[in-house]
């Protein structure tokens, strides 16, 4: 710490002998910079400050129906497009700037410098803007901040409507080419359907459902084929074991006996009948006459068993039965064998067609996918242009965006810039330091030795000691009168600084 005091000591002490070189550059600086601020025209700042009121009463109510722009965003593009090249020679139009620039170079620059002077930014509120410009013409420039104020209200009312009437047109446009990509879809899919008729997926199954079903069928119906063969074959070895024709004895005897039986049953199924009905009913008067009539049937036949004791043959009645029963089972199996003929014919053309069905159903398959996405994209599309003409209504009758000029364009009696005090004293201070700095690279440059410390640093020498100067009278009365002088030198500075300063302050006042 002590070293780097020492360092610090050294070069102030090297600058002091430099500081007439300071006190002249100080002097040259201020005088040079001093001139350049008084001399710096005049400008004028014209300001003008509005409000944009985005929370309109109709927003709430319309949520979900009309299109809600993104009012915020667009102020903020809005407020860019105010620095553009068409918003700045629409500025310079209204205020005759473009007048004056006669060549193309002329205008570049007049728009350049235009649109370096205009200011745009939030007033610290939001929503809250201010517009500013400064120029050495304070009407100019407060024409210039009426224009833009124009062109900004002007703009934002105009380009909601733009951008919905461009909107609707779009949808219009991609309403008809879906409503033809709707009806090509549809002609193409109902063509289809009649060609592929009863192949289409959903009717009566897919493919596969169609081939599982009608070989479950087959099986099935093989399955009663075979039973109706052994049924007829049973038949037939029981047709083997009886007689064609029976004495009438034994015809009566097993004929008595099957009436015997029914008479049984009928006895059994009137009781039942009684239990529900009464002796009247038409099902028990009908069950006692079919009664009477076998009862009828058993006497006769046993009169005819007396009248005829030679045992005349007849045909037995089992043997007609069986005979009956294979015919019925001959039918039967005929029928069956059909079904299975008609069953291996369709699953055999269910299996050459094993390469064609699947085909149509990715074909259609894919139509009803093209045309679900169109049916989709339609709607939605009618929903966005109802949206759409509902948010034009809006725009076109109503006020979605509030404007309001909060203050008008006002350009203060005192000049924008530049702020002289401040440069003034900027240049007082840059003065001093560049005094400080020009004394602190001439003792750099021709550098001296000030201590003992830093000769034996210099030589590498050891030192054997040192000589102090003696002060006389004479050198401490010139000592004195030097540092007397060298202040005057700087007071002069800081009273020119002050002179400079109440300057100003008088011109300010009678300006």
């Amino acid at each position: 710490m002590d070293l780097l005091l020492q360092q610090v000591l050294g070069y102030a002490k090297a600058a002091w002998r430099r500081r007439w070189w300071g006190v002249a550059v100080a002097w040259l600086v201020c005088i040079v910079g001093w001139t350049w601020v008084m001399t710096i025209p005049d400008r004028y700042q014209a300001t003008a400050r509005v409000y944009v009121d985005t929370q309109t009463l109709l927003k709430p109510l319309l949520s979900g129906l009309a299109a809600e722009p993104n009012v915020e965003q667009q102020i903020k593009l809005m407020t860019r497009q105010l620095v553009s090249r068409p918003t700045l020679e629409k500025v310079a139009r209204m205020t005759d700037l473009d007048v004056k620039a006669k060549t193309p170079e002329q205008t570049e620059k007049m728009l350049n410098a235009l649109a370096a002077k205009i200011s745009i930014a939030d007033a610290g509120r939001e929503n809250l803007y201010t517009i500013s410009y400064q120029d050495a013409n304070g009407e100019l420039a407060k024409k210039v901040v009426q224009s833009l104020l124009t062109i900004f209200v002007e703009s934002s009312l105009g380009k909601t409507r733009q951008d919905i009437s461009s909107s609707q047109r779009f949808i219009e446009e991609q309403l008809q080419q879906y409503q033809q990509k709707l009806t090509d879809a549809e002609n193409a899919l109902k063509e289809f359907k009649q060609k592929h008729i009863g192949m289409m997926p959903g009717q009566g199954g897919d493919y596969y459902a169609k081939l599982a079903e009608a070989s479950a069928l087959l099986r099935q119906a093989q399955l009663d084929q075979q039973e109706a063969v052994n049924r007829r074959n049973q038949l037939k070895r029981q047709l083997q074991d009886e007689e064609p024709e029976l004495t009438a004895a034994a015809a009566a005897m097993s004929t008595n006996g099957e009436i015997d039986a029914r008479i049984q049953a009928l006895e059994k199924q009137m009781d039942q009948l009684r239990l529900q009905y009464t002796d009247l009913h038409p099902d028990i008067q009908a069950t006692r006459r079919l009664i009477e009539k076998l009862e009828q049937q058993k006497k006769s036949e046993l009169a005819a068993r007396k009248s005829d004791p030679a045992g005349t043959k007849i045909q037995n009645p089992v043997y007609q039965q069986l005979t009956i029963a294979i015919a019925e089972a001959d039918a039967t199996v005929a029928s069956l064998n059909a079904r299975v003929g008609e069953y291996q014919r369709r699953l055999s053309e269910l299996r050459s067609a094993s390469n064609m069905i699947p085909q149509v159903e990715q074909e259609y398959t894919q139509l009803t996918r093209d045309y679900d996405v169109y049916r989709q994209n339609y709607d939605a599309l009618l929903k966005r242009r109802e949206s759409v003409t509902m948010s034009g209504e809006v725009e076109s009758k109503t006020d979605t965006v509030d404007f309001r000029v909060i203050d008008p364009p006002f350009v203060p009696s005192q000049p924008a810039w530049p702020n002289r005090p401040l440069l003034l004293s900027l240049v007082t201070v840059g003065g001093l330091l560049a005094g400080i700095a020009v004394a602190f690279l001439l003792s750099q440059l021709r550098r001296t030795v000030n201590d003992r410390r830093t000769l034996r640093e210099l030589t590498g020498l050891p030192l054997l000691g040192g000589v102090s100067r003696v002060e006389t009278d004479e050198t401490r009365r010139r000592k004195r009168k030097g540092l007397l002088t060298y202040l005057a030198a700087l007071g002069s500075l800081i009273a020119a600084y002050g002179g400079v300063m109440i300057l100003q302050l008088i011109m300010s006042r009678a300006g």
